[in-house]
């Protein structure tokens, strides 16, 4: 499968990563840093499902 078709979730992780290793960011900033985007990404679904 190319990434051209693979889907957006997959497309933006690649991103992600991408963003990361060419920063040279170190792999216990970059988790850090995930956990507080995961958790940011969780309380707005829960509050736009809330809302609803």
């Amino acid at each position: 499968m190319s990434l051209d078709s693979a889907p957006d979730h997959i497309k933006l992780a690649v991103d992600l990563i991408a963003l990361l290793e060419e920063n040279e960011i170190p792999n216990e900033t970059a988790i850090a840093a995930l956990k507080i985007v995961l958790q940011d990404c969780e309380q707005k679904a829960a509050s736009s499902i809330s809302k609803t």
